[in-house]
């Protein structure tokens, strides 16, 4: 509960203009894209710098206000819904490009950069930032950071993780630390900036990120093969893997996505055939062309109907943009979009594909099936209905069954969303009680009156998708 003398003491901080409790301006944060969850915050605060966010923490645990850090609001496991209410912190004026340093072959940003911005910055310069979430036109550096965000690149240059290699962080108790630098080797102390990056909020703040990057790739070519069985377009993936081939991009939609993707781009993608692959490469021309060549004729031994490679960059950024759009196309379709994230090891993707059609049929639910299958990570995505209940009853046993079978085959829950609220009842399945101790004991040692994020990756209650409001 914020009083008014709180009130008063973060106006000070940051000015009037930056504070708002108005039922309008909390109703804005109060839900993320994660489908049926809303809780109202207490507050939305607008820092302007790290030592404002230091002073409005310190307020926080003087008075136990919990504190929610929030990007663009894309995250999918209401990880930055503000479950337990308290105060919103925005990054909407921490949001520079501090430096490209063309030496280092580093990047420093705020988080609030729009993750796209940034790319096109470095781009510029002829130096590539690998991660590309589909929600990166909108999505921030921070909140990337944050959920360790992947993208269609993962399969060859990694994920978030893998390029931050400092962080400025603030605190649960205000004060203000610096982990990594522009080092190409550290091994001073415990990885703390590995431990941050994917804590969701949960153990502190990131005000200040430093990230890898690395040359401009010297060309790329994209390939679509076509398929009228899902099995033979999985053991492509696995297949090309085998084949010592690490493609780019290697992208997976079953024909249902491909139907509504096609309808919602219209860039002409067959919609007759059960499943594609989206396949891309880059790097010297003479590896790519020799790549391409062998991924065609894995596909061609598997079963592809047809393997196209496309004649135009052009071409190729209307197919990676259609398969960027899948989520908005499918949302369309029904009053509540429920995209999943399930990943497991690429040599299990058939099973797994297999695995959620029987499913679906068993609880007669929609379920259409897009991903990075080069890096096993598929998301089912459920058209329903949250009005009724008795469905998405059905679709929450589907998703359950889902998950313990993405476990089964060696995988895990997330591989990319984060676990949040949505997939803290899950956790276990992952990681055992043991685990789950561990992490307990790290979150109790840096925040021990759980006043970061709290009621995110530790599950209170099975699984459940419900309204809060307060």
């Amino acid at each position: 509960m914020i009083t008014s003398d709180i009130k008063t003491k973060l106006i000070k901080i940051v000015g009037s203009e930056n504070f708002d409790d108005s039922n309008a301006g909390r109703l804005v944060y109060s839900y993320d894209a994660t489908p049926q969850f809303q809780s109202m915050p207490d507050g939305v605060i607008s820092p302007r710098n790290t030592k404002e966010i230091s002073e409005i923490v310190r307020i926080c645990l003087k008075h136990n206000i919990p504190i929610v850090p929030r990007g663009s609001g894309t995250n999918l496991c209401a990880g930055t819904c503000p479950t337990e209410g308290g105060l919103v912190i925005l990054f909407k004026h921490m949001n520079r490009i501090l430096e490209i340093d063309e030496e280092n072959l580093t990047v420093t940003v705020q988080p609030g950069v729009i993750t796209l911005d940034m790319i096109n910055e470095v781009e510029s310069r002829g130096l590539f930032y690998p991660p590309d979430p589909s929600s990166m036109k909108i999505s921030t550096i921070g909140g990337n950071i944050n959920e360790n965000s992947g993208g269609l690149r993962g399969l060859k240059y990694g994920v978030t993780r893998d390029y931050v290699i400092a962080l400025e962080i603030v605190l649960a108790n205000g004060d203000i630390i610096r982990t990594g630098g522009k080092l190409a080797k550290d091994v001073a102390g415990y990885d703390l900036t590995r431990l941050f990056v994917g804590s969701e909020g949960t153990l502190g703040i990131i005000t200040e990120a430093t990230l890898k990057l690395i040359p401009m790739p010297e060309t790329k070519k994209t390939i679509l093969a076509l398929y009228q069985d899902l099995e033979a377009a999985a053991r492509s993936v696995s297949k090309m893997i085998a084949s010592k081939i690490i493609p780019t991009t290697l992208e997976f939609l079953d024909q249902p996505t491909l139907q509504v993707v096609e309808d919602f781009a219209k860039i002409g993608l067959p919609t007759n055939v059960q499943a594609v692959l989206l396949i891309e490469q880059d790097g010297p021309s003479e590896v790519v062309e020799r790549d391409i060549k062998r991924i065609s004729e894995v596909c061609a031994a598997e079963n592809a109907i047809s393997v196209q490679v496309a004649e135009s960059e052009e071409q190729a950024m209307a197919l990676r943009t259609a398969r960027r759009s899948a989520l908005s196309a499918l949302a369309r379709l029904k009053p509540t979009t429920i995209l999943e994230d399930a990943t497991v090891p690429r040599s299990e993707i058939a099973k797994m594909v297999r695995a959620i059609n029987e499913i679906a049929n068993k609880y007669q639910v929609n379920i259409c099936t897009f991903g990075h299958a080069g890096d096993g990570n598929l998301h089912p995505t459920c058209l329903t209905d949250s009005r009724n209940q008795e469905e998405i009853e059905r679709v929450e046993k589907a998703f359950a069954e889902i998950f313990e079978k993405a476990i089964e085959l060696g995988g895990t829950i997330t591989g990319e969303h984060g676990v949040g609220v949505m997939k803290a009842p899950y956790l276990e399945l992952k990681l055992g009680k043991e685990g789950i101790a561990a992490m307990k004991a790290i979150k109790t040692a840096l925040d021990p009156n759980n006043i970061m994020n709290p009621g995110k990756v530790f599950a209170k209650e099975s699984r459940k998708r419900v309204v809060v409001t307060r």
